[in-house]
Parts: structure tokens; sequence; C-alpha cells
């Protein structure tokens, strides 16, 4: 017991320390991260490969305020797919408080400061897939339980593990349960896209769905009208978008309709929908009105970069803050797609971007022969027929990739699945709370349509976690 005690408080130290030196990379913005310290170990780049032994840094993130020593549960929350600059202030913060956590953020192979080359030729992509990114998951869980028992002056022994992430890393959240079922204790899957989509009509139809009746045939009527113009001035309704650089039409077309798709799937619905049904009944020009919310909100509060529509800037190979967008696509053209294609009739965006579109861009910006084999996807996964165990999905009703998402439960209650039903219930609501962006500390509920929805789905999801990490424990492998 003696020794017990002195261990305890040796590691107290080593955390009080951590937490400490983590504080002064706190940004100021209503604390949006719990920690911004950097830290870092060395990932196998090809885990595949019995013969190529080369490793590249991957960075890492640990908040240990709460963690209950020396027993409590490790929550793994994954990075997707842009840079990973800290583990956000979001409802996982209030879980690990709950439940005496430890909380560890791992960001993806390639994206942020964790890229293996420094030129990203589709040569050097390779190893950029989901596969590669589990098998850095199962490794990173191992060394970090390794580097725990090592602080704690033991051996084999594991901690609860759980597994969280939204939308991507949502998928690979249910993925590494699926995978790795010995490693975790279960897994939160918020907004989790697990089914690979060729044409993603879906997509444009939930969108109509969520902006209603009026909202939809204003963006129609504009979608019509731009087309229009495209053909008699395409330079002047560009400039009118500040995207002038957009030298393909279908480039623009779908840099425009990604820019009312935003206002769905993060929880802004009305910032779009209510000027432009008020323009529309006052007969004003609908195609200036989208352009004052395209500049304002999508460029301007929510960050839109027009580059990221342009195949001329996907296609530059040299690493940079932007090249975030080169390696999304290139794991849509070889593993998922998510085409986002106009349905047959009574659809929002253009005609214009078609499959053909989308299988074109994957062969002008990555070469012949790139193109994603979403059958081969689904079959390794299981898509929506996923066959894991203890997997939480939740959706928002409002986002329209819930579309891509296991949305009902399975039939032995094992893999549950809930919607989260409101006006601004998107992306991630469970976890980000309302609006999803910009992020509300602690995802706070109160700016929901409906926070009772939220909290109910929360604490079905606590109520999840309480019997799987209990679970857990009883099976005596993760006894101290």
């Amino acid at each position: 017991m003696e020794m017990r005690a002195y261990v305890v408080v040796q590691l107290l130290f080593i955390i009080s320390h951590v937490v400490v030196e983590s504080r002064r990379f706190e940004i100021t913005n209503g604390s949006s991260y719990l920690t911004q310290k950097e830290l870092w170990f060395n990932q196998t780049l090809d885990h595949f490969s019995p013969l190529d032994h080369r490793q590249f840094g991957q960075r890492y993130y640990e908040f240990l305020d709460y963690f209950r020593v020396p027993d409590g549960p490790i929550f793994l929350k994954i990075c997707g797919e842009s840079s990973c600059n800290g583990i956000p202030n979001d409802y996982t913060n209030v879980l690990a408080k709950k439940f005496g956590a430890a909380l560890v953020s791992l960001e993806h192979r390639y994206y942020g400061k964790s890229s293996p080359f420094n030129l990203l030729t589709t040569e050097n992509l390779r190893y950029l897939s989901s596969k590669q990114a589990l098998f850095d998951l199962a490794t990173f869980r191992q060394y970090y339980q390794e580097s725990l028992n090592s602080k704690l002056n033991r051996s084999n022994v594991e901690n609860p593990w759980f597994v969280f992430g939204v939308s991507y890393s949502g998928a690979l959240s249910a993925w590494f349960r699926l995978k790795f079922p010995h490693l975790t204790c279960g897994s939160l899957a918020s907004s989790a896209v697990v089914l690979a989509v060729y044409n993603f009509t879906n997509f444009d139809k939930q969108i109509g769905v969520s902006a209603g009746a009026e909202c939809k045939e204003a963006l129609q009527e504009i979608t019509k009208l731009v087309e229009e113009k495209l053909v008699s001035d395409g330079k002047t309704v560009k400039t009118l978008f500040d995207a002038a650089e957009l030298n393909n039409d279908a480039d623009f077309l779908y840099f425009l309709a990604d820019a009312a798709v935003v206002a769905f799937q993060y929880g802004n619905p009305d910032l779009l929908c209510s000027p432009l049904v008020k323009a529309r009944k006052d007969g004003k020009d609908l195609v200036d009105e989208y352009a004052n919310y395209v500049k304002d909100y999508f460029i301007g509060k929510f960050g839109a970069d027009v580059q990221t529509y342009n195949q001329k800037y996907l296609k530059n190979t040299a690493l940079s803050e932007g090249s975030s967008d080169r390696l999304w696509w290139f794991q849509v053209c070889t593993e998922v797609a998510y085409f986002q294609v106009a349905p047959s009739n009574d659809s929002i965006r253009s005609s214009k971007v078609d499959e053909r579109y989308h299988l074109d861009l994957c062969k002008n910006v990555f070469g012949e022969g790139i193109f994603p084999d979403v059958d081969m996807t689904n079959i390794y996964y299981g898509g929506t027929d996923i066959a894991g165990s203890k997997i939480i999905f939740t959706n928002g009703s409002q986002d329209p990739w819930r579309h891509a998402s296991k949305q009902t439960p399975s039939p032995d209650s094992e893999m549950p699945s809930y919607i989260i039903s409101c006006h601004n219930c998107g992306h991630g609501t469970d976890l980000r709370g309302c609006p999803q962006s910009p992020l509300s500390p602690e995802g706070n509920a109160q700016n929901c349509a409906s926070p009772d929805a939220v909290h109910k789905v929360r604490q079905q999801i606590i109520d999840n976690m309480d019997l799987w990490l209990s679970e857990c424990q009883d099976t005596g492998r993760t006894f101290i």
C-alpha cells in the first residue's frame, strides 16, 4: 500500500506539471481548446509491409485535469481530415469530468504537422487511407497505455478505453471498435459517415427537407438564375461572389452548392433562409441576396476558402497549411466518394455537378487510374450494415450527412442509434451543441431549438458508456 501511495503521488505530480504547461497553450476565444500542448511519438509508415520500417512523427495531445489515478478510463478523441490543433472544449470535456477520464487525441496521418512527406504527390499519398489510420490508432493506444504504465511503475495493465469521433473521425471511431474490439470498451460514432456512396443524391434531398418549401424554392431559383448568368456573362457573376478565380463553371457551381450546405450542416439555417425568403417575397434580386450570404457568412464568418474548389489549386503537391483539401480529395477519390450530385428531379444543386464532374476531378488532380472503389470499402467495413458491437451512432435531424450514417439501431441493441431532432440540429450536435460552428464551449445545448432533445440523447450516451465501461472492467482485463 505504501508503494502504491508513493506511485500515485508521483503521477499526480507529473499530471499537475503537464496541466500547468498545457494552459500556456490555450487560446483565449471562449476556451475553445482544453489544451494545445503538442506531444509526439514515432509512427509506422506502412502497417501492412513487413519490410518497410520507415517511421514519421505523429502529433498528439493529452488533457489530464479529471483523470482518476490510477484506474480511470482513457478517452481517445480521434482527429479527422484537417489539422488537429488541440483537444476541443466540446461535450467530451463534460464526459471526461463525469467519468474521471484522461482525454487524448491523435492527429490523422498526413494532416496538419503529421505528414510523412514534404511533397504530396500521388505516389507519396499511397499510405493515406482509413485502414492505415486505424492501425495508427491501435499503435498509439498501445504506446500511450505502456507510457502510462511506466509512469505508474507497473506492467501488463489496461485502463478502460473509449473512443470518440465526429463525421469521418466518427466513422473511424466505429471502425476502430469493429476492427479492434479488444482495444476499446466501446465507441461514440457521432454523425459517422460509415457508408461509402458513389452518387449521393440523398444529400441534396435532405438539404431540401431541412430548408423547408419556401427556402428550397428560393435556392432552386438561384441555381437556375446563376446557370443562365454563367452563359451570358460568367466573369461578372463569379466576381459578384468573390470567386472570379474559379475558371471551371462546374467548380463554381459546386462552391455555390456547398455554401448553402454549411448553413444546415452546422446549425445556422436561419442565416441563409430568412433573408432569402424575405427577398423573394419582396421581389428583390435573389442572386444578389445569396451573394451577400456567401461573402458575409460562408467566406467571412465560416472561413471557407474559394481556392478549395479550384482544381488547379488542388493539384499543388507542396506541403502547406492548405494541404488538407488535396489530402481529403485523395481519400474521397480512392475510398469513399460521397459524390454530392443532383437527384434526377426537384434538385437544389446544379445538374452540371454530376458523377462525370467528380470522376474527371479525381483524374485531373491525381492522374489516371484513381477512382473510389466504394463497393470494396463497404465490404471491408460493412457500410450501414456494420457488424460491430458497443458502438453508439448519433445524428442531427438537419444534417445531410446522416444518410451516409447508421440511422437505425441494431436488433440486439449492441449498436444504438439516435436522431437528435430540432430546427438547428446538425453535424455532431451531441458533442458540439448548437450551432456546431462556431464551437460552443462544452457543447452547450442551450442554443439548440430543442435543448431537451439534445439532453435526452446525451443521457442515453452516458447510460451506454456507464454500462459498457462497467462490463469492460468486470472482465478482469482492466483491473489494476
